[in-house]
């Protein structure tokens, strides 16, 4: 699914977020936080409720809370006095509010922000940490390959630069 808000495109299936034809890097969590309050942007979200999809339930200080949703503010421009995007409602919860316009299938070669013709170069491998299968559900945590450090999921993606003429 991608979401278009502001100069923003937000792709969940390729674990993308851009601003115009930049890429913009997120962590997992603030990816999965953002995620979440977009999907469910119709109602207030509690502290519960991302602790329960974002933590999975794990016991979380506020300070972390607050931290991932200042970043994840920070990643679409929006801010805490501001609030433009993710609304504060004080002892109630968060609310995604910003103007969302959805869009189903795969992404075309022009996110938001791109127009016209562009040249391309050879693509690029990345990886991407991604929180999320296409399938919407949560990915789980592969066994570990070392006692101190669990493997995750890594999604790979194959990017075109794109260089205009």
């Amino acid at each position: 699914m991608r979401y278009f808000f502001e100069k923003y495109a937000f792709d969940t299936d390729r674990c993308e977020l851009h601003r115009g034809a930049d890429a913009v890097p997120l962590a997992p969590q603030v990816f999965d936080l953002l995620d979440y309050l977009i999907r469910n942007r119709e109602r207030v979200v509690s502290k519960d409720d991302l602790i329960d999809a974002i933590w999975n339930g794990r016991i979380v200080s506020d300070a972390a809370l607050t931290t991932r949703l200042n970043v994840t503010r920070t990643a679409i421009g929006d801010s805490g006095e501001e609030q433009r995007l993710i609304k504060t409602l004080p002892r109630k919860g968060f609310r995604f509010v910003g103007a969302v316009l959805e869009a189903q299938g795969p992404a075309g070669p022009a996110t938001a922000g791109q127009s016209g013709p562009r040249a391309r170069t050879p693509g690029l491998l990345s990886l991407t940490r991604c929180g999320h299968y296409p399938s919407g559900t949560p990915a789980k945590r592969m066994p570990s390959v070392t006692r101190s450090r669990p493997a995750r999921y890594v999604r790979l993606s194959l990017h075109a630069v794109a260089m205009s003429r």
